[in-house]
């Protein structure tokens, strides 16, 4: 009897249903991002949004919480910095996963040698277009999407409002030139659907331009897609509205993805005597943002996040939630958490970075914020809005447009006005010529005015080079000639946008 009650409880036992142990793995991380606080993905801003993440894999029991992540933080500067500190930390032994750089200039280094030695790099940056040639870079994995991914909003919204030709503006420092890559997107996207484009380059020390100059350079435009500092959003939306254009025969758009006050953010309002003209010419600019989903969850780690910067006394820029980069090396712990235990289980190991960075893509998680899912070229599909003033009184905005890149697909919200978007009867005479003109006056005083004019001329190219600290240079370029590639520089992402 004893024998057989012993047999049915080892059966018993046998049939009961196993739980997954966790898995045990030490993971050396090494975080590269700048340490100035002026960028919104400084190393303060983004460790506790990775703190955040390493607790919560702790908290839960399951696969995840014998994950062991000892994060080491170096400076990236934004610059050549961060290839050195790589370096330098890899002579001691080298790290098993890479989050960072963001800046681009920062990022290419960094993920072609990655690449070499088999490391997984994931970002919430490097979003120019060059990133996206996977050869190169070939163990980079991005969850903010990308330069391309927005563009692919416009590329839509051509499509579905039967636009035709696009002028792009964008104000370039010559620095991070996070403007430049920003339109590259659109540029590349929009050639690829045959949509005619003309640029426009904007070199400005003063954060001045001559506004009327650009309006006559857009003239036989549709539609006009802006980045750039706030100041010369306004001062081109003001000119424009001077010269009657924002009557509905064109479409304005302002790129603004961060929230950052370095691009033009929508805002009209300065407290000058231009204010009101501001607020009429900004009813007909549109802001091409990211949409943001915000679920319970998201809202504690904000509020987590914002806390950790108040206690180490670190402003914090964004005054409702935390930015894309933060949220986005939280999601970038979690991936490769989701990898590194997949790539165990069938057998593999932490070594294996290019079947952990394959794991990584062509495949959706649950983020922080909402679903984040990546393509099987290792980029995030992006989620964008299109913000308009819906409330000319008041001067405020509202998203009217949400865009869902995995489907490509639309949602019009309540305040979506069809012919916001629409294109009215176009212009069927040129563009008034505001030069001087004789108008009949005699040869003398033709002469006149034309002496006059000459010496004016010297007078001002003498001041132009007094002055020469406030330069601000425009630059008319073409299709053809954006087309044209040359190495920003020598350790630049490649470019097929334009020269240096």
């Amino acid at each position: 009897m004893t024998y057989v009650l012993s047999c049915l409880v080892y059966i018993w036992l046998i049939a009961l249903p196993v739980k997954e142990s966790a898995l045990t793995e030490d993971i050396n991380v090494l975080v590269i991002l700048p340490k100035n606080n002026s960028y919104h993905f400084s190393i303060s801003m983004v460790a506790p949004a990775i703190d955040y993440a390493k607790q919560k894999m702790k908290s839960v029991k399951g696969l995840y919480s014998g994950l062991n992540f000892n994060v080491n933080y170096e400076n990236s500067n934004c610059g050549d910095e961060a290839l050195f500190r790589l370096v330098d930390r890899s002579c001691q032994k080298k790290p098993d996963l890479i989050l960072g750089p963001v800046c681009e200039y920062a990022a290419a280094p960094v993920a072609r040698i990655a690449s070499h030695w088999n490391i997984p790099v994931i970002s919430a940056g490097a979003l120019a277009s060059g990133f996206s040639y996977k050869k190169e870079y070939s163990h980079l994995t991005r969850v903010a999407p990308s330069y391309l991914k927005m563009a692919e909003t416009f590329s839509a919204m051509f499509h579905r409002f039967s636009w035709k030709n696009a002028f792009l503006i964008y104000e370039d420092d010559m620095d991070q030139r996070n403007c430049y890559f920003t339109i590259e997107g659109v540029h590349n996207i929009l050639k690829s659907v045959n949509v005619h484009i003309d640029a426009l380059n904007i070199h400005s020390k003063d954060n001045r331009v001559d506004s009327d100059e650009i309006i006559k350079l857009i003239y036989e435009s549709e539609v006009i897609i802006m980045c750039a500092g706030a100041d010369i959003i306004r001062d081109i939306m003001l000119a424009a509205h001077r010269r009657r254009l924002t009557n509905g025969s064109y479409i304005f758009f302002n790129i603004e993805l961060f929230n950052s006050s370095s691009y033009g953010n929508g805002s009209w309002k300065r407290g000058d005597k231009y204010d009101m003209d501001a607020k009429q010419a900004y009813a007909t600019l549109n802001t091409m943002t990211l949409m943001r989903t915000v679920k319970p969850e998201f809202e504690n780690f904000s509020m987590e996040v914002k806390k950790s910067l108040q206690k180490a006394g670190v402003q914090h820029c964004d005054s409702d939630n935390v930015n894309i980069f933060v949220e986005g090396f939280h999601d970038a712990l979690l991936l490769y958490a989701l990898a590194i235990v997949e790539v165990m289980q069938n057998g593999s190991n932490k070594t294996d970075g290019a079947q952990i960075t394959q794991c990584m893509w062509n495949r959706t998680f649950e983020g922080i914020a909402g679903p984040v899912s990546i393509d099987a070229n290792g980029d995030r599909f992006g989620d964008f809005s299109v913000m308009a003033m819906v409330d000319h009184e008041a001067g405020t905005y509202e998203d009217v447009i949400n865009y869902f890149g995995i489907n490509g697909s639309f949602q019009m919200l309540p305040r979506f006005n069809n012919d916001r978007f629409t294109l009215r009867e176009r212009h069927l005479t040129p563009m008034p010529d505001y030069s001087n003109k004789s108008c009949g006056l005699g040869v003398s005083a033709v002469t006149g005015i034309i002496f006059g004019a000459l010496l004016g001329a010297a007078l001002l190219i003498a001041f132009y080079f007094f002055r020469k600290n406030y330069r601000i240079t425009i630059e008319r370029r073409t299709s053809r000639d954006i087309g044209k590639h040359r190495q920003l520089r020598e350790d630049s992402i490649q470019s097929s946008f334009s020269t240096a």
